[in-house]
Parts: C-alpha cells; sequence; structure tokens
C-alpha cells in the first residue's frame, strides 16, 4: 500500500489547525492515518498545537537533514520530525501544516504528495487573526499580503463551520 505525504497549506487564519484537528478525531481509530506535530521555535498556544524546538535545535537539525521539510517563515522556523517521511514511506498517510514555500520541495523530495489549501476571504482571515492576539503575528495586513500560489489537489474554501471543511478533508484523506 503506498503512502502519502498530504500538506495542508494556505494563509495564516484560514482554519488549517481546526480542519486538521477535526480530521483526526474522525481518524483516530484507523492507524493508518499519522498527524505528527511540526516542530517551531515559539511554545504551542490554543490556535496551534506544535512542539517547541529552540532555535540552535533547529539551526542544527536542518544543517544535518534531521528533518522531512523544514523552513522559516514569520521570523520562526519550522520542521516536520525525520519520522513524518518515514511514515509515508512505509504506507501511512501523513497530514502536516506546511509553507507553502515548500510544496516544491517535497514534491520533488517524496514519492507521494498530496496538497490541499485551506482558504477564506481576506476580511474573514484578518478577522480570525486580529482574534487570536498574538503579538507574536506582527502585522496583519503584511502577513495575509504574502500569498503565494500552489498547485493544489483539493481547495477547501472554509467560511462555514469548520465540520463541512473538515468533511472535505477526512473524504480526501480516505482517497489517499
Amino acid at each position: 500500500m503506498a503512502g502519502c505525504l498530504v500538506l495542508v497549506v494556505g494563509p495564516s487564519g484560514a482554519g488549517k489547525d481546526t480542519l486538521i484537528r477535526l480530521a483526526r478525531s474522525a481518524l483516530d481509530r484507523d492507524p493508518r492515518y499519522v498527524f505528527p506535530r511540526r516542530l517551531v521555535t515559539r511554545p504551542p498556544s490554543a490556535d496551534e498545537d506544535n512542539e517547541p524546538i529552540d532555535e540552535a535545535d533547529f539551526a542544527q537539525g536542518h544543517a544535518a537533514g534531521r528533518f522531512t521539510l523544514s523552513w522559516r517563515a514569520h521570523g520562526l522556523g519550522y520542521a516536520l520530525p525525520a519520522e513524518a517521511g518515514r511514515l509515508a514511506e512505509a504506507g501511512h498517510v501523513v497530514v502536516c501544516n506546511v509553507s507553502r514555500r515548500v510544496v516544491a520541495e517535497a514534491r520533488g523530495a517524496c514519492p507521494r504528495v498530496s496538497v490541499v489549501e485551506v482558504t477564506a476571504p481576506p476580511e474573514m482571515l484578518m478577522q480570525r487573526l486580529a482574534a487570536r492576539g498574538r503579538a507574536e503575528d506582527g502585522d496583519l495586513a503584511a502577513r495575509l499580503a504574502r500569498a503565494v500560489p500552489v498547485e493544489a489537489d483539493l481547495r477547501i474554501l472554509n467560511t462555514g463551520a469548520p465540520e463541512a471543511g473538515a468533511a472535505r478533508l477526512v473524504a480526501h484523506l480516505r482517497a489517499c
């Protein structure tokens, strides 16, 4: 059985982590689906479930190639643990929230990649980001202006109940 690395991408505030959380819950009894926590050079928050890593460990891991993918965004270091790539190669569907900027790299490095783009209208994104109240988010308008085009296998316009977007994500994962 072929595995797949499913990259969930989209602008900040689109609801990627919410949809991933709901999909994880819907698929939690099936060991084929894996939802690794990404490593981020900041502590986890209510809006983002991550494993903290300090800057020195991130830099060393990146330089040594110890991550499936790694990137910098918004002044932070982000990475997928090496286990994510190994699990995909072993036949699992591995679902990860990543930057749109690493999609091409992932497609070049991993045998099977599927991209799910989650988005919402700009005014909704701005409202969601403002509601977080995280000072480290910086200039919200500038953050949202950093659109990176991506070729997606599935696009989810996340404007309604999160369960509707999650149902589309789960259906896509089951088809992987």
